[in-house]
């Protein structure tokens, strides 16, 4: 996919620029308020911020932050996202109060070369979220372009995505471009063996990753929540485990069996697909859980109140190995319930063996993101994605609608 770049508009100086990214980032208690604990998603916009004031921009940044469902919600406004990249940068950021009406369009007017505004959390705006169209006009109303750079936000049709993007001409900021060179680089002739690591609670949101993505992997390693899935569909005891197993899309009035598919899944792919062969059980998720592996090696049974929360010793070996064989590897999701200590050995095993391998590495957002920082592993990727839907369905070979008025 070749996309329009910001790189290709001859006359930027003086542009007043809609910069649209993707700041959902996460937040912690400081004091009275909030600060960001984790901001990789905004240093990774610095490289557009810095070309567009080298060009002498007027930037306005517009993002969402969290679900604040379409309501004001004081610990999502956008104040210690712009104190942030104003450090970063060592520029002042002015925060507005809103991202829409007559205040804003005077403060945009008004703005000098160089400049930077951020715009309120759009997430505020019910509006939002229902790609209204008079909403996106508002949006852009003042502005030349849009620099898209907001990846993480690609694969939702909202009137800050698909809706702007119809209104005034968009181009692809820098994060944007490296995010589809680098997930192209697993979806198109990747070097073999491609080894996939799947991983999280929910089988729902990487079902059309998998089915994509076991076609072209040699070996897919599952863990996590969609491993009990797929060990349910093979009929082995999960005990209380938890399991996605129905999901009801009401707006289209279907029901769909994921322990039915996984069967199907796993039966045309069984050479390919890696189910774990031990787990690590606890009969709470806390600390003070009781721990104890059920090894299917030796016929171990789950307690049918306990829960599978971890992979097993034998499973991080049998892992590892074909992890090390790997010139190609794409990681999404942890192997178990890595926030609590007990649960997290598998995780970070997993995530040190990829970090280590010489292949190069991909890894999804959300907790894979999480799970790099947490282990201080983020140097030691190819890629960290700042998108994990977005990189899913990417990887599942969906049109990510946002993109569409920006490809070449």
């Amino acid at each position: 996919m070749k996309l329009k770049s910001i790189r290709e508009v001859k006359k930027l100086k003086g542009k007043k620029v809609l910069l649209r990214v993707a700041y959902d980032v996460p937040l912690k208690k400081s004091g009275q308020g909030w600060k960001v604990s984790d901001d990789r998603r905004i240093t990774e916009t610095i490289p557009t911020i810095n070309y567009l004031l080298k060009n002498s921009c007027k930037i306005v940044i517009l993002s969402w932050l969290s679900r604040p469902d379409g309501k004001v919600v004081e610990k999502y406004k956008m104040d210690p996202v712009a104190k942030t990249l104003s450090k970063l940068i060592n520029q002042p950021v002015k925060k507005l109060d809103d991202c829409v009406g007559p205040k804003v369009f005077s403060k945009i007017e008004a703005m000098e070369s160089g400049e930077i505004l951020m715009l309120e959390n759009v997430r505020f705006y019910p509006e939002e979220m229902a790609e209204n169209k008079m909403f996106s006009a508002l949006l852009v109303h003042g502005l030349d372009l849009i620099c898209f750079d907001a990846f993480g936000h690609a694969h939702r049709v909202h009137s800050s995505t698909t809706g702007i993007t119809k209104l005034i001409p968009t181009y692809a900021g820098f994060l944007l471009d490296k995010e589809i060179k680098a997930l192209s680089r697993i979806s198109k002739k990747p070097k073999r063996p491609l080894v996939i690591v799947l991983g999280g609670a929910k089988i729902s949101d990487k079902i059309n990753t998998l089915k994509k993505l076991v076609k072209i992997a040699d070996k897919v390693l599952i863990g996590g929540g969609l491993a009990n899935v797929f060990l349910k569909a093979l009929r082995v005891p999960i005990g209380n485990s938890f399991i996605e197993d129905v999901f009801v899309d009401k707006a289209r009035r279907k029901k769909v069996n994921y322990v039915t598919l996984a069967r199907k899944i796993y039966k045309r792919n069984k050479s390919k697909i890696v189910l774990p062969v031990d787990l690590v059980a606890g009969n709470k998720i806390d600390k003070h859980s009781l721990v104890e592996v059920v090894d299917f090696t030796d016929k171990d049974a789950i307690n049918q109140r306990w829960k599978f929360l971890d992979i097993g010793p034998k499973t991080i070996k049998n892992y590892q190995e074909h992890i090390k064989t790997a010139k190609t590897i794409f990681f999404n999701g942890p192997m178990g319930v890595f926030e609590v200590d007990k649960f997290s050995n598998g995780t970070k095993k997993i995530s040190q063996a990829v970090a280590k391998s010489s292949a190069t590495t991909v890894i999804g957002g959300g907790d894979t993101e999480i799970v790099a920082s947490k282990y201080r592993l983020e140097k030691k990727f190819n890629h960290i994605s700042t998108g994990g839907g977005a990189s899913m369905e990417f990887l599942a070979g969906k049109e990510l609608p946002a993109l569409k008025h920006i490809k070449k």
